[in-house]
């Protein structure tokens, strides 16, 4: 099994999860990088992505695991080929051997920029870092069923600063990705449901950075 990091940014964040599966088999195929298929009834293509990412979510630090048929190609070549198909706002980082267990995935490194067409409100930055310091905050968060439920997000956060701009207020946050997980998108919803009149104009989050549960990076 080979993994390969890469990122997704500019136009590309609108790509949903499943035409980028698709986007990335159409470049292995193009780049003459042949993908092994599972077994069974319905082969499909041996490709996985760790955490899928929801659109309009740019990223920095996505992982795809995949296995190759035929020769041994080195890695920098892999990573030379495919980013000759890929679009623009998707490139490969990096392609190695030997990544580590899913399951050791952790945390997830996010920035969250809300931004205000009349100008950060006054006292805004104290007001929501205080928020986050509540021992409950509860917010509906979607489950595997489609269902909507409530659910205490400050368990899942494990750290957020607040910066200030003129016209933006940007959350640095280190959430927990894996068991539980939680969207950044959920510290949006907490600000919209307890502090209305901070709800921004506009919001947008990004992946930083992923981290096993000791904050070592997660290769």
């Amino acid at each position: 099994m080979l993994r390969l990091l890469f990122e997704k940014k500019g136009r590309a964040v609108w790509i949903s999860h499943l035409d980028l599966m698709r986007l990335f088999q159409r470049a292995f195929k193009r780049a003459e990088l042949p993908l092994t298929h599972t077994q069974g009834f319905n082969p499909r293509p041996s490709v996985s992505i760790a955490l899928p990412l929801s659109v309009g979510v740019e990223s920095s630090c996505e992982l795809l695991d995949f296995t190759l048929e035929g020769a041994e190609v080195p890695c920098q070549e892999i990573c030379r080929r495919l980013n000759e198909k890929l679009v623009e706002g998707i490139r490969v980082l990096q392609v190695y051997e030997d990544g580590r267990k899913l399951k050791d995935l952790r945390l997830l490194s996010c920035r969250v920029t809300l931004e205000y067409d009349n100008g950060v409100p006054s006292g805004a930055p104290e007001t929501v870092s205080a928020l986050f310091a509540q021992p409950e905050l509860l917010v509906e968060k979607r489950t595997k069923n489609n269902g909507m439920q409530e659910q205490n997000i400050i368990p899942m956060i494990r750290s957020l600063q607040v910066e200030a701009g003129e016209k933006h207020l940007v959350l640095n946050a280190l959430v927990y990705c894996q068991n539980p997980t939680l969207n950044p998108a959920l510290l949006v919803s907490a600000i919209e449901r307890y502090l209305p009149e901070l709800t921004p104009s506009f919001s947008h989050c990004a992946r930083l950075e992923i981290y096993d549960e000791q904050e070592q990076v997660f290769r």
